[in-house]
């Protein structure tokens, strides 16, 4: 029988050559893209100045209120263009809306001699034709200046003012203390701020006039109902095309991976089992690790629950006074033991898989040792350069030690650099043991190549090195580069080839269906996941096509490793009935959650916020948070722990010691019940400030009286969170007993 088109490609040659296609010509658009970004992000005027001739503020103040926006880490509490925390506001909506208050006012007052409160609604709708022409008429950004209205002038100089005493002196009510930045330098975060709010409310250039094309550099971004500001068609148009998309194309992945991957099964052999006697001298090294990483995790989870309290009474202080642990930069911490306590257990993993590829050891086992104790500065360093930074105790080295006050990737560059020399240094140690492997297969090609990109795709955020970035658009095009091609193409990379060895070694699917299945995924990931970086473009500064290119590139890597997961526990079940022993159980239940959580988390969380129409109102919402919370243990953490587990689980069989699989049970399904609802309140919070923005605009959702209604949710979340610090608690307890205080097993007769 003839071979079809569709068996060449679903073939493992043909899925392993589409994925080199897919790969070549995505990694080209992006390099394309990115060559072409200058001519596209909106410029910092050289002066801003009013008609009178008065100079309000130049270039070099807007970059040097960047730094100071960062240094004090100020995404860490609010958001700029709808990017970072959701304590504060927004600052680019908040110059938004007071300077169009200001203006009905100021217009109401010269036409009819009254303020805005007291016009008509003609005269106000009058009033509103004359402030949209102040907008967009008379007001354009340029990279030679921008001229502003008296009235935009005289609105400037207020917003100044509430801006500076909000920085100075604090906002109780939304959880800032205040007392660390200084007149002169909040006057530097205002010009900053107003910089991204002509981002946000002039139009582009070469859209002036055109129907249904006009629109501001942000894309129309936010809704402000005072100047008619509103999403348009295309946004529309493109989460039509997207559901669209995404429901055909889930359909088709469904169909291959059962018509293709899994229906070869008969007559396949398993592999035996992976049977530990002994460890090697660079693999006993590796049990230091884990209760660091454990113990990252668990303060991690404390501090969530400290930050939960302050998001519902902000004017309280939790235990400790703000003064001493003010919101933003917890958070900031928060993030970062995230990043770290991962990522140390995605190396741990690399680190104890080398061996048993190569089956040999390191020339020189110390060598993780080194790796250990390198990590360990860079992760005390970060996090007292973290607070001290961001409470002004850093000022002339807060760049270099201190808070970078990116959200996401705040560490100081110092820090930064001393991360990548760790994943290098961790990329080496892997790949010199590997490249000796008597057998390369692809699993363990996909593992060492993946490791190299996440060593160094995260240089990516460090561009430039030595200075901050001067313009906000660019600087965080390349920021959502690591938080999105680093986590959600490279992990996922390496995730895939690690899954697919691991149920290969533990013999719970054959290494032939497991290589299709992880170049299928490798196929999707590319496919969706490096374009896909687009959906984070299209409200801070970035042409309209990233809408479309953000898009239609959705959320379908983690569909056939779902599947992969069903078909490893329908072999596990299949060995326990016929009477083996797996000893893997309880990585493999961590390898199982980490499938299921991450199709829940970044596939179905991701795409109730990854539709532009949806987006463009839920944009800095808690809408977001189910998505960033179950998608991160999903897709990385529970990897992670799964790693730990298995190195383990691994010294105890070399040991020959007990080993009680309750209690890792116990702490999956805490964690997992406790992330899982997690999701409950954020959900309908989050759906509660999306409908106050389509309803009220975008600045009224950031207000806290927006949230204040949801404040019985609010406390819900003690339920949630509670689960999650016990369960990781019992992780912390179990691991730590199981790797330190380990029993010899008795020995049945």
């Amino acid at each position: 029988m003839k071979e079809s088109l569709l068996d060449k490609f679903m073939s493992r040659k043909g899925l392993y050559t589409a994925f080199w296609i897919i790969a070549i010509f995505m990694v080209t658009m992006l390099i394309y893209y990115t060559a072409t970004l200058q001519r596209e992000v909106p410029p910092i005027p050289k002066v801003v100045k009013s008609t009178t001739g008065e100079v309000l503020y130049t270039s070099d103040d807007v970059v040097q209120g960047k730094g100071y926006f960062q240094e004090f880490d100020l995404m860490d509490w609010g958001t700029l263009l709808g990017m970072g925390a959701y304590m504060g506001p927004d600052f680019s909506t908040l110059f938004f809306h007071k300077r169009a208050e200001y203006l009905y006012d100021y217009y109401g007052k010269q036409k009819f001699g009254k303020p805005a409160s007291q016009l008509t609604d003609e005269e106000r709708a009058y009033i509103k034709e004359i402030v949209k022409a102040d907008f967009h008429n008379q007001t354009h950004l340029k990279k030679s200046g921008v001229i502003y209205s008296e009235a935009s002038a005289e609105a400037y100089k207020k917003n100044v003012e509430h801006l500076t005493d909000l920085l100075v002196n604090g906002d109780p009510q939304r959880a800032f203390p205040g007392g660390v930045i200084t007149k002169e330098e909040a006057e530097k975060i205002a010009a900053f701020v107003d910089w991204s709010q002509l981002v946000a409310s002039t139009i582009r250039p070469g859209t002036q006039g055109k129907i249904g094309q006009e629109r501001t550099w942000s894309n129309n971004w936010p809704h402000e109902p005072l100047v008619d500001q509103d999403t348009g068609f295309n946004s529309h148009w493109v989460s039509l095309w997207e559901f669209l998309a995404l429901w055909t194309l889930t359909i088709v992945v469904i169909f291959l991976t059962y018509e293709y991957l899994f229906s070869e099964k008969k007559g396949q052999k398993l592999e035996p089992a992976l049977k530990i006697t002994s460890l090697f001298p660079s693999q006993k090294k590796l049990l230091k690790y884990i209760p660091i990483v454990t113990l990252l995790f668990v303060v991690q989870l404390f501090i969530g629950g400290y930050l939960a309290h302050i998001y519902t009474e902000p004017t309280k202080s939790f235990i400790i006074s703000q003064n001493i642990l003010p919101f933003n930069v917890i958070r900031s911490i928060h993030t970062q033991l995230a990043i770290l306590w991962v990522a140390v257990g995605w190396l741990v993993g690399g680190l104890l898989i080398a061996p048993w590829v190569a089956n040999k050891d390191h020339k020189y086992p110390w060598l993780v040792d080194v790796l250990w104790a390198a990590l360990l500065v860079v992760a005390v360093g970060a996090v007292v350069g973290l607070y001290m930074g961001a409470t002004g105790q850093m000022r002339n080295v807060w760049f270099w030690f201190g808070n970078e006050g990116r959200e996401l990737i705040n560490l100081g560059r110092a820090w930064d650099i001393g991360l990548v020399l760790g994943l290098v240094f961790w990329f080496l140690l892997i790949i010199s043991l590997i490249r000796k492997a008597a057998t390369n297969n692809p699993l363990v090609g996909t593992i060492i190549w993946s490791a190299f990109a996440i060593a160094t795709l995260y240089i990516a955020g460090m561009m430039p090195l030595t200075k901050v970035m001067p313009n906000f658009t660019v600087d965080d095009y390349y920021r959502w580069w690591v938080i999105h091609l680093w986590v959600e193409l490279t992990f996922e990379l390496f995730a895939a080839g690690v899954i697919a060895y691991f149920t290969v070694s533990l013999g719970l699917i054959s290494q032939k269906t497991a290589e299709k299945v992880m170049f299928f995924e490798l196929f999707l990931i590319m496919m969706s996941g490096t374009l896909g970086v687009g959906h984070h473009y299209w409200w801070q500064g970035l042409d309209e096509y990233w809408i479309a290119i953000g898009g239609i590139f959705s959320s379908l890597e983690p569909l056939p490793l779902a599947l992969m997961i069903v078909e490893a526990w329908k072999n596990k079940r299949e060995g326990e009935y016929s009477g083996k022993d797996f000893k893997f159980a309880t990585p493999f239940l961590w390898i199982s959650g980490s499938a299921v959580l991450n199709w829940i988390g970044a596939g179905f969380f991701g795409m109730v916020i990854n539709t532009p129409t949806i987006s463009y109102y839920s944009h800095g919402t808690y809408l977001i948070m189910p998505h960033g919370h179950v998608a991160l243990l999903g897709a990385f953490g529970y990897i992670s722990i799964a790693f730990l587990y298995m190195t383990s689980r691994a010294n105890a069989l070399a040991n020959g010691w007990e080993w009680n699989d309750k209690p890792s049970k116990w702490g999956f399904w805490l964690l997992t019940i406790g992330v899982l609802l997690f999701a409950i309140p954020t959900l309908i919070i989050g759906a509660h400030q999306t409908r106050l923005a389509y309803d009220m605009g975008y600045y009224y959702t950031r207000t806290r009286e927006a949230v204040e209604a949801m404040k019985g949710w609010m406390w819900f979340r003690i339920l949630p969170d509670g689960l999650m610090i016990l369960g990781g608690l019992v992780i912390f307890v179990d691991l730590f007993k199981k790797t330190f205080m380990g029993k010899p097993a008795k020995i049945e007769k």
